[in-house]
């Protein structure tokens, strides 16, 4: 049996019974995986050796790399992608949900059709991004807001502007927590358990090349750890910055309160709290995650979902603190901020993610996060399924996973074969083995069996 936790909000099953898997079954039935998938892509492995003489690794971006070559995708409609080897794939990953209304959604492609005959790109102000402001404002309620151009520039800009607001210069930010690039924050984004010290106080594990000043690392769920801190060292710090539910790891939710007592430390202690919601954002619901779990933070940090694939971003939040843009304590630049094919990503994906909309998106990952749970029982398999919006996942843990110790203690061979499996089997999610599936508008009834069956197939053969 499972339970639903906070059933309204989040959905996490428990495994009351499960069995030990054969690490011997798992290790052949990775060998035999590994080899169906050199079998059937091997163009793809052409398209790799070809691009690694001009790409680094041979992609635009290091996540998209994996051993010994990743798939290379010509195109995408839907919920569909079609590989170089002309493959059919269902999209589980969509972007991180970039692509929550689906590729190539016909309401996207007609505002950018439509503002191609306007302009690309203005360098100035003008009514198409004041309007696309006066809707971001609206829908995720806070005061102003500013467009960049990507997530790591978001949630740097808003470290930038709690510095400036509060004359403080540390950050504290989670264990395992992954906002981006910006040199800080890249500070044990998943660290070596080896040199990342106590779990109780972690040990700040610094990226290589990044140059971060003074980061202070808390455990997700641990208010106590996070008070300790702040007593400390409360003169200097100027934010904490998570993402309010944690994407980095599978799913990981808050527990009952969490996030209320992160609000009133920030509040005790002078802290600006920032939310991460590049990657919840929509995902979460109609109006992010910030306002289905019913805490305010000071400022969010918004990518991905909110542009229908267009490269597009933003910060934004109380009126306090946007006055430091304002008033030149913050300056923010960018050329491309704010240009109309971005703006017109907002507008489309404004209009196309009603409460209906995504409610019924949402019933559909239900619909599978229930199914699974069951073939989860069954099979009595060391694991449990964990939901929140549109997004959901299959944890190789018999146990909540809370935090980032829980997590590295999952059992990441099986998270591999689950992976592989799928993607052998024309189902593609996101090659980090701790990220989520995505359901997007595009999905439906086929799709959610698809991914039901593939997942029943692969329990039977792990109990084979």
């Amino acid at each position: 049996m499972h339970t639903n936790v906070n059933h309204a909000k989040t959905f996490r099953s428990t495994t009351t019974q499960s069995k030990p898997l054969s690490e011997t079954k798992i290790s052949a039935l990775l060998d035999q995986e590994w080899a169906r998938f050199k079998e059937g892509t091997t163009a793809s492995g052409a398209e790799s050796k070809l691009a690694s003489q001009v790409l680094p690794l041979g992609v635009p971006s290091s996540f998209q790399h994996w051993d010994p070559y990743p798939i290379s995708i010509v195109s995408a409609q839907g919920a569909w992608m079609t590989d170089v080897d002309g493959r059919r794939l269902l999209d589980l990953s969509m972007g991180f949900g970039a692509m929550l209304v689906g590729h190539l959604n016909p309401d996207v492609v007609r505002e950018i059709k439509a503002t191609l005959e306007v302009g690309t790109l203005f360098v100035t102000p003008s009514p198409i991004s004041r309007d696309a402001a006066q809707r971001i404002c609206k829908r995720f309620a806070i005061d102003q807001v500013r467009f960049t151009n990507s997530g790591t520039e978001a949630t740097m800009y808003a470290v930038r502007l709690a510095r400036a607001v509060s004359g403080k210069s540390d950050v504290v930010k989670i264990e395992g927590g992954y906002h981006g690039s910006y040199d800080p924050l890249m500070t044990s984004a998943k660290p070596s358990l080896d040199l990342a010290g106590p779990a109780e106080q972690p040990t700040p594990v610094y990226q290589a090349g990044a140059v971060s000043g003074e980061v202070f690392v808390v455990a997700y769920n641990n208010l106590e750890a996070l008070e300790k801190i702040f007593k400390a060292s409360a003169n200097t710090i100027a934010c904490f910055i998570l993402e309010p539910v944690l994407e980095n790891l599978g799913i990981v939710l808050p527990d009952a309160g969490y996030l209320e007592g992160v609000r009133a430390l920030c509040d005790e202690y002078k802290v600006v709290l920032i939310f991460d919601e590049v990657k919840t954002g929509l995902t979460a619901g109609p109006q992010g995650a910030a306002q289905r779990l019913g805490v305010r933070p000071d400022l969010i940090c918004l990518a991905k979902s909110i542009g229908g694939g267009v490269p597009l971003a933003a910060f934004g939040g109380k009126q306090e603190f946007m006055d430091a843009v304002s008033d030149g304590r913050l300056a923010h630049f960018g050329t491309f901020n704010g240009n109309p094919l971005a703006m017109a990503g907002v507008r489309a994906v404004d209009d196309i993610c009603s409460e209906e909309a995504l409610a019924k998106a949402e019933s559909f990952n239900l619909q599978a996060l229930e199914r699974i749970t069951k073939i989860i029982e069954e099979y009595e398999l060391p694991a449990h399924t964990v939901g929140f919006g549109v997004k959901g996942c299959i944890t190789w843990s018999a146990t909540p996973v809370r935090n980032y110790r829980d997590y590295k203690a999952t059992n990441f061979k099986i998270a591999e074969l689950s992976w592989l499996w799928s993607i052998n089997r024309g189902i593609i999610t996101p090659p980090g083995l701790d990220e989520q599936w995505l359901i997007s508008l595009a999905h439906g009834q086929e799709e959610i069996d698809i991914l039901v069956e593939d997942f029943r197939l692969l329990a039977q053969a792990l109990r084979s």
